[in-house]
């Protein structure tokens, strides 16, 4: 018998599972791979449970959305673009499209049940963005904190798909 204690994935409290469903699913991408109804999973396996059915579970708790306080990351290398298609479906930004200390762009917003997600170029991504502006694959190391190989095989990476 296995001792660890094995983690699966996150799961979010949502109000309706159909307008959560879509947000995942037509303006990110995401696919479905399980779904029990009060229940789905998506590949990359974070849940989605309806309110009210889990409520029941934690016997009858209240829920407090938008706590500003857990965010989902996924990444997606051309976030200018999303961000544009995220703002002509009117949702709600936490900040627009900024770059972080360490180069990485990113947007936060917020999902139909006040959850954050947050959107970032892959860091091997950024080593390949980095390296077409014309910084040093040394440099790029430095300024995004990752290991020289690392850069190297993002910049061959994305090479190699143009």
């Amino acid at each position: 018998m296995n001792s660890t204690v094995k983690y699966v994935c996150p799961l979010i409290v949502v109000a309706d599972m159909q307008r959560a469903r879509n947000f995942y699913e037509k303006l990110l991408g995401q696919e479905v791979i399980v779904d029990f109804g009060e229940n789905i999973t998506f590949r990359g396996n974070f849940a989605l449970h309806l309110q009210k059915h889990y409520r029941s579970l934690i016997d009858g708790k209240e829920v407090h959305p938008g706590g500003n306080d857990f965010e989902l990351y996924f990444e997606y290398d051309e976030v200018e673009e999303l961000a544009c298609r995220l703002k002509d479906a009117g949702v709600v930004f936490v900040h627009e499209m900024r770059e972080q200390p360490w180069r990485q762009r990113v947007v936060r917003f917020y999902d139909p049940d006040c959850h954050i997600v947050e959107v970032g170029e892959s860091l091997e991504f950024l080593a390949f963005r980095l390296y077409n502006e014309g910084c040093p694959a040394e440099k790029i190391s430095h300024d995004i904190l990752m290991p020289l190989e690392f850069v190297e095989a993002g910049i061959k990476k994305y090479k190699q798909e143009q």
